[in-house]
């Protein structure tokens, strides 16, 4: 059994669906295990649990993975023998098909580095038999991995490779596949000319081979291209074929797709009704398949759309749906990261013993030698000195009872070993369960106080009240985060900022409930209007709460604090560290307005804020951020993103409407991320006049 990464749209990375096993499989599983549990031969019982991993790979992951680590452990023991090529080949070939399939594992796992481990073991083995099917499926894996960590020329080196030995077998569904992998790269890469010939050249294989299936996600991905390029009629015709396929062939989460993104296009193009519609039936047909990872985006989406129709109440149960599934996704990531901790302590575990249980091998292997060894001289010894006196033959066998002494005293400390090596898993079993159960609980205490930090920051509807313009870009580093947007409302005024507070985490959050009470106490009990008195009020509210430890605490925030008049359109700022952008309607530049060199908290010399008053017209737009997107590593070179930029990722989507501004910094930071850790929280509040 060999299994394959097949990616056809960026989308779907990472997508594992949950089927529910029929009485028929179930019965398959029990007669496979009778099997396994009788066979008289090794092959038998490969084959055997082949088919049983066969029933189980798409439902149950971990079972998966153990099934084929016993088909490994399996093969690997015979190949320690001496064996003649048909021989090699019943456990070679086997062996590089569950490699890879553990390669699959754990990328779906997004543990790169094991799964390009793997992969490349599987591809050694493919090359060594001439499985020049299996090798062009190991290029593909392995360009995938590469592409899943942004390394895009590298991820084309291979799908290329893959694509020769496709073309050279005649291979016509895995070329297709290739063409798909290539054209991915490209519109990664913003090549939308080269992302659309290969796509095409993708369709067209899959209408010669009548592959409606892959036919669906051809037509998927050229209007994706079409859609990126701001092209909605082409990409609306092509989302529409795409669409009517998925209907003939019932593929319900592709359908799924095609909905959600044929109402993107008429969102964009301003048909709201239409838009609606799509979303609504996008949002039907995955209640009913239970696609929580899309519903998500599909209720924010009708949540926007709803607002934008005057439809209030339903705008707020979509929002509401929005959060539960977004609650829900965030779960079941904390889960995946415990199941994950799990495996890689088990992968640890496994080679540690098999280290051990090799060592032990080698000894008794040597032991068995110098027995035989010893054997075959005495047994030359007797034959050539068969006239010698019987003293002499004595001691040629109190000789042999030496070397088997010997290979007693070998026995009793491999015996000796195997007690310690028994005692150590015990020990580890324990520190793992230990482990297990002081993460759960660290888990647990860490989603409690994501509950407590999420209160104290505003909830959308009150933002959209407000500030009906506007959005929020908003990334922790970990569950709870330094970083946090804040906004409160007096005498006509609207306040908002973005702040930054020491650390992240768990510690920043802490933080963050300081500043945040600090800022509301300022405006709300003390009636503070002014930005920079409010920060000045906030600066001494959070030095007298961390001056009430014994030890010195410097923690405090950096913030872009705005307080806006929506009937005149006049803005107040101050800041702490952290600056404001404004692009003025059809301007192609920049206004920033600096910030003051200290922070909210203790500083060396603590200067009062510095007022600053604008004027707004309409369609004039304000940024207010911290450090986390600038600062974030990634590209092709691992380099900091940098304000420079930052301004120019600014004003390229100007013309955008606010909520697809939202989604297009999302897409630019994951892109730009790419493989590499989130270093710090990131925050961004846009607001249009």
């Amino acid at each position: 059994m060999q299994k394959h990464l097949a990616l056809f749209i960026a989308l779907f990375i990472g997508f594992s669906s949950i089927a529910q096993l029929t009485d028929k499989q179930i019965q398959q599983i029990d007669s496979l295990k009778e099997i396994i549990s009788t066979a008289k031969h090794d092959t038998i019982k490969i084959n055997a649990l082949v088919a049983w991993d066969d029933i189980i790979y798409v439902s149950d992951p971990e079972l998966d993975l153990e099934l084929n680590q016993q088909i490994v452990d399996i093969c690997q023991t015979n190949l320690k023998n001496k064996l003649n090529a048909f021989e090699l080949k019943k456990f070679k070939k086997p062996l590089g098909s569950s490699l890879n399939n553990i390669g699959i594992i754990y990328h779906d796992q997004s543990n790169y580095e094991k799964a390009l481990d793997y992969y490349k073991n599987s591809l050694n083995i493919k090359e060594e038999l001439g499985d020049k099917r299996g090798m062009g499926a190991a290029y593909i894996n392995i360009g995938l991995i590469h592409m899943s960590q942004g390394n895009f020329e590298k991820a084309l080196e291979y799908f290329l490779k893959s694509l020769k030995i496709k073309e050279q077998i005649g291979d016509k569904r895995g070329m297709g596949t290739a063409y798909i992998n290539i054209g991915l790269i490209h519109m990664s890469q913003g090549n939308f000319e080269k992302a659309l010939e290969y796509s095409a050249k993708s369709l067209k294989i899959r209408e010669e081979l009548g592959d409606k299936y892959g036919m669906g996600y051809s037509y998927h991905n050229i209007g994706y291209v079409y859609y990126d390029q701001g092209n909605f009629e082409k990409a609306l015709e092509y989302y529409a074929k795409s669409l009517k396929i998925r209907e003939q062939i019932g593929d319900k989460r592709g359908m799924g797709y095609s909905y959600h993104n044929i109402g993107l296009v008429y969102k964009e193009q301003g048909n709201l009704k239409k838009a609606l519609e799509y979303f609504l039936k996008a949002k039907k047909i995955r209640q009913q398949i239970n696609v929580i990872t899309d519903l998500d985006i599909t209720s924010e989406a009708l949540s926007v759309v709803y607002k934008k129709l005057g439809k209030y109440k339903q705008a707020l149960e979509m929002h509401e749906l929005y959060m539960e599934t977004k609650d829900s996704i965030a779960k079941m990531n904390a889960e995946e990261e415990l199941y994950k901790f799990e495996v890689d302590k088990e992968y640890q575990l496994r080679k540690q013993a098999d280290s051990i249980e090799h060592a032990n091998a080698i000894i008794i292997q040597q032991a068995e030698n110098k027995v035989n060894n010893a054997q075959l001289a005495a047994e030359k010894a007797e034959n050539k000195q068969h006239i010698l006196e019987a003293d002499q033959q004595k001691q040629q066998k109190y000789f042999l009872y030496g070397i088997l002494a010997l290979a007693l005293l070998f026995g009793g400390f491999i015996f000796n070993r195997f007690r310690i090596t028994n005692r150590q898993k015990k020990v580890i079993e324990i520190q793992k369960e230990q482990v297990e159960e002081k993460n759960k609980e660290i888990l647990d205490s860490i989603q409690y106080a994501k509950r407590l930090q999420e209160a104290i920051l505003p909830p959308t509807k009150i933002i959209k009240e407000y500030l009906p313009q506007s959005f929020i870009f908003y990334k922790p580093k970990d569950i709870v985060a330094g970083d946090f947007y804040w906004m409160e409302s007096l005498n006509g005024w609207t306040f908002f900022a973005a702040a930054d507070c020491t650390g992240h985490g768990v510690p920043g959050a802490m933080v963050s409930v300081v500043c945040s009470n600090a800022l509301s106490k300022s405006v709300i009990e003390e009636k503070i209007a002014e930005p920079a008195a409010i920060l000045n009020r906030a600066r001494e509210l959070v030095i007298e709460r961390f001056g009430r430890s014994e030890k010195q605490i410097k923690d405090g925030m950096d913030i872009s604090l705005c307080a806006y008049h929506s009937a005149t359109g006049k803005v107040k700022w101050a800041g702490a560290h952290n600056p404001l952008w404004i692009i003025r309607a059809g301007s192609k530049e920049i206004e920033a307005i600096k910030a003051d060199s200290q922070p909210i908290g203790r500083y060396a010399t603590n200067e009062p804020f510095t007022a600053h008053s604008l004027q707004l017209n309409k369609g004039d737009t304000m940024y207010l951020f911290t450090d986390g997107f600038s600062d974030q590593f990634g590209g092709e070179q691992g380099k900091k993103y940098k304000a420079a930029k930052f301004k120019r990722f600014l004003l390229s989507i100007q013309d955008k409407d606010m909520d697809v501004q939202r989604q297009t910094f999302t897409k630019e930071f994951d892109l730009w991320k790419g493989n590499m850790e989130q270093i710090d929280d990131v925050c961004v509040m846009g607001v249009r006049v």
